[in-house]
């Protein structure tokens, strides 16, 4: 009989640690999907969970939604991957450019990480400068530049008013670490004199909107304001990561602001379950991609980019996450962390939510964060966080992201929301006794 331990052992001789990706990873051992539908995954052992998690923020519609199941299954028949371009390709940045207004050209890559990096060096192509500016905590995928300081801690930060840039990877090249410089999010003074000391360098300033590991909450108006004026002055181009955040709204996060990026990188809903990343923005920018230039500036290819299975899947996915879709799953998620607030009030824990659109995170402070530092968690907190999400994942049967944050999916109900809080309820009283010990000392 196949278990969750028999499979992992067979893995940790094939895979180093047993894995392919550290954030599956669980002590003792990881748990192994047998069929999933909708908002439920069923493990090799039986056990039926709902999912809140949604592979990491990439499932709009859930599990195997029937449309995109159907969609895929006609393009499987007619092929996968071609050295030629498909309609579907074209088809689907039709859709997204007319979705977000303010996108007038795009191209379509692998990964959210593949997107990010293609935005940074289009940025260093246009502008002629090498470096870039991001915020303290902020994840970017795992391009070496964009990773910096994701990681920081109180050890190695440095000061507010010119935080430390830390690599997160030992042997990162000094040259990488040396070409970011690191501000702090939503801190409009700080950032704008730490930018000016490099304003002749800086290609572009990096942002996510509503940044999961900085602490979830967005970013303001003024703040994105600030720095659109910066870069408009220093010759430098605002890029916005809207790889999770594009959920946000109809045509994504950067809907709440008044000045609008230059470029943007997409990916994970936007694959309707499948690999994929995108990059989409101004087309006097987006040129410096084009074969047909006298000089290519920036030659780009990529063997499976723009290959018709995530194309496809993306296009059913985004035509099914229509302003009506969107606007109810806003609704869900709201109530969603109205009745956790509740749950929080009667365990009588210093527990916050922050979020926006369709996520939501919980840190254990009674007064919700409003930068990385104040969201940073030491090691007490962490373990007593994996503790709540273990219990919710092995007692409940709730799966959750890591860092305590839900990612809702058009195909929740009421149903799921009220067993997501009164799971929160039990594990708060749970654990209780130790988050009042911890928060003595």
């Amino acid at each position: 009989m196949k278990t969750n331990k028999t499979i992992y052992d067979r893995a940790c001789n094939v895979l180093t640690g047993g894995v392919s990706r550290n954030t599956i990873f669980r002590d003792p051992h990881p748990y192994y999907v047998s069929t999933a539908k909708g908002s439920y995954i069923t493990d090799v052992e039986g056990v039926e969970r709902i999912d809140f998690a949604n592979n990491m923020a990439s499932l709009i519609h859930g599990h195997s939604h029937p449309a995109i199941v159907d969609a895929v299954t006609n393009q499987l028949q007619n092929g996968t991957a071609f050295t030629m371009g498909t309609e579907a390709e074209v088809d689907f940045a039709e859709l997204i450019i007319k979705r977000s207004g303010t996108f007038e050209r795009m191209r379509f890559v692998n990964s959210g990480t593949e997107a990010i990096m293609t935005m940074i060096k289009t940025s260093r192509v246009y502008t002629n400068k090498p470096k870039i500016a991001k915020a303290e905590g902020a994840y970017h995928g795992t391009y070496d530049y964009a990773e910096m300081s994701q990681t920081s801690n109180p050890n190695n930060w440095g000061d507010i008013s010119n935080p430390n840039t830390n690599p997160v990877v030992e042997g990162t090249p000094k040259g990488a670490i040396d070409d970011v410089i690191i501000f702090p999010y939503n801190d409009i003074e700080r950032t704008i004199n730490i930018l000016d000391q490099h304003a002749n360098e800086i290609a572009c300033v990096l942002i996510d909107p509503v940044p999961h590991r900085i602490g979830l909450f967005p970013a303001t108006n003024e703040f994105v304001e600030a720095i659109y004026n910066w870069t408009r002055k220093n010759n430098a181009i605002l890029v916005f990561d809207e790889v999770v955040t594009y959920r946000v709204n109809y045509a994504g996060a950067q809907e709440n602001y008044t000045v609008k990026p230059d470029l943007t990188a997409l990916g994970k809903i936007i694959g309707g379950g499948f690999p994929i990343g995108a990059l989409a923005g101004r087309s006097e920018i987006m040129e410096v991609l084009d074969p047909r230039g006298k000089i290519l500036r920036h030659p780009h290819s990529g063997t499976f980019s723009a290959n018709p299975i995530s194309t496809t899947a993306g296009r059913v996915a985004m035509e099914l996450f229509d302003e009506a879709a969107v606007s109810s799953l806003n609704a869900l998620t709201m109530k969603a962390r109205q009745q956790i607030e509740e749950s929080i009030k009667i365990a009588d824990v210093p527990v916050s939510i922050t979020g926006e659109g369709s996520m939501f995170r919980l840190h254990f402070q009674s007064n919700a964060p409003t930068t990385y530092r104040e969201a940073y968690q030491n090691k007490g907190t962490k373990d007593l966080m994996n503790k709540l999400i273990d219990y919710l994942f092995l007692k409940e049967n709730i799966i959750m992201i890591n860092t305590c944050a839900c990612m809702f999916a058009t195909t929740l109900t009421q149903k799921e929301v009220d067993r997501l809080s009164e799971a929160f309820l039990n594990g708060f009283k749970l654990i209780k006794p130790k988050l009042d010990q911890l928060l003595i000392y």
